[in-house]
């Protein structure tokens, strides 16, 4: 048994899609739990329409009309009969959406969006599920929510492991059992609640899926299918020169990710950490090569890896009567920032300051800043850029400062954030 998980840039158009077809074929011999991503930018669109049903910014069903003719398009490319039951399908998912936006919103914003933006998922899926059956490669589609069970903390659904395990041992493995059970087909990102609501795992959170299922599942293996050669030591939209990472320690892509590496979701290692499960991050344009593997393989990296985050707020706090900061006001501000879902990228405390570099958002953080005026003195400035590197030397800060002013600097004994703007 293996995991596969296709993000949404290998299945953009009827090409990707009849690639993913390609790649499963090469890997016939093998059970495959193969989870998938909503379809190219599917999601961004899918938050738009959230944001205009929520707030009345845009014509919601406008934007609704624009996600069904971007995969009625890949349809069509993929399936030449237009009777096809795939199209019914389609059509069918569509109208249920429409009837939620037909009224007003009955939840928070966060559930809402959960209902709204799992659609990605949903229709990718039928599509694939329905194009490797119609080319002889069957596979059974199923909704990952008949097994992933969250709390109700919509955006961020923390996995309740036992009941999970427990539905995929008695739901899922036993059809791998029969003697053509070769391919499941299911969705990233989206679990349940008790109550029957979707809720998503945090974005990008795909990756996180394939994990679930492989560690429930005892799997032997997960590979992230990419459109990079494997884990880089930086991002090519911002280095010319990248190199290919080989092997990577479970900790060191631990690290890389919390810290913003976009290449793994987060969450994605500590389970297959604990089960010493391998992840394969691969290329879906060169299949054959072998791109990167993370396991408990203890080695440090051969070169700095380097980590952007671009539109960042530095915000810095301190007490109104100039007195120290101590434990009782970081843990009031922590608390602060939990209750308004806002994540700390890095962090500096000194005597009579405490300075945190966060996500911008235009919700979140004028309401935090709000918050915190009220028990301190607040400055913040934005348009900022976060730089971290793992295995730095000073040289090579000094290559990335050049031309910025630097606001902050963290460092530890491999590791050194920056916080900048241009000059």
């Amino acid at each position: 048994m293996d995991v596969f998980k296709f993000g949404g840039a290998s299945v953009k158009d009827a090409g990707g899609v009849k690639n993913v077809e390609k790649i499963l074929r090469m890997h016939a011999d093998k059970k495959l739990i193969v989870v998938v991503s909503a379809m190219g930018k599917t999601t961004n669109a899918l938050e738009r329409l959230c944001e205009a049903f929520f707030y009345k910014k845009e014509d919601a069903l406008s934007i609704l009309n624009e996600i069904r003719i971007f995969h009625l398009q890949i349809l069509s490319d993929l399936f030449e009969d237009p009777n096809d039951s795939v199209f019914e399908d389609f059509h069918n998912t569509f109208v249920e959406l429409e009837w939620a936006l037909d009224g007003n919103p009955a939840y928070s914003y966060d559930q809402e969006y959960d209902q709204i933006v799992s659609l990605g998922e949903i229709l990718a899926t039928k599509i694939i599920a329905a194009y490797l059956n119609k080319s002889g490669l069957p596979a059974q589609w199923r909704d990952v929510r008949d097994f992933i069970r969250t709390d109700d903390n919509f955006r961020e659904g923390k996995v309740d492991w036992e009941l999970t395990s427990q539905n995929i041992k008695e739901s899922l493995l036993p059809f791998f059992q029969k003697e053509d059970g070769k391919i499941v087909v299911l969705q990233g990102f989206l679990g349940v609640t008790s109550e029957n609501f979707t809720t998503t795992l945090g974005r990008e959170g795909s990756d996180y899926t394939a994990s679930i299922m492989a560690y429930c599942s005892d799997a032997e293996s997960v590979t992230i299918w990419k459109d990079v050669p494997g884990v880089l030591n930086a991002d090519p939209k911002w280095f010319d020169e990248t190199k290919l990472i080989e092997m990577l320690s479970y900790q060191d892509a631990i690290e890389l990710s919390y810290y913003g590496a976009t290449v793994i979701h987060p969450k994605t290692i500590k389970p297959l950490q604990n089960k010493n499960i391998p992840l394969y991050v691969k290329s879906f344009l060169m299949p054959s090569e072998p791109g990167t593997v993370i396991s408990n393989a203890q080695s440090t990296l051969p070169v700095p890896c380097f980590i952007f985050k671009v539109n960042q707020v530095l915000i810095s706090i301190s007490p109104k009567d100039f007195s120290f900061i101590v434990e009782e006001n970081m843990s009031r501000i922590f608390k602060l920032f939990a209750e308004h879902g806002v994540k700390i990228n890095t962090m500096l405390n000194s005597a009579i300051s405490f300075s945190l570099c966060v996500d911008n958002s235009e919700r979140q953080i004028p309401v935090l800043i709000k918050a915190l005026q009220e028990e301190y003195r607040v400055l913040y400035n934005d348009s900022l850029e976060l730089i971290t590197i793992r295995y730095y030397d000073q040289p090579t800060i000094d290559r990335v400062c050049l031309g910025k002013k630097v606001f902050l600097e963290v460092k530890s004994r491999y590791t050194v954030q920056i916080v900048v703007k241009d000059l």
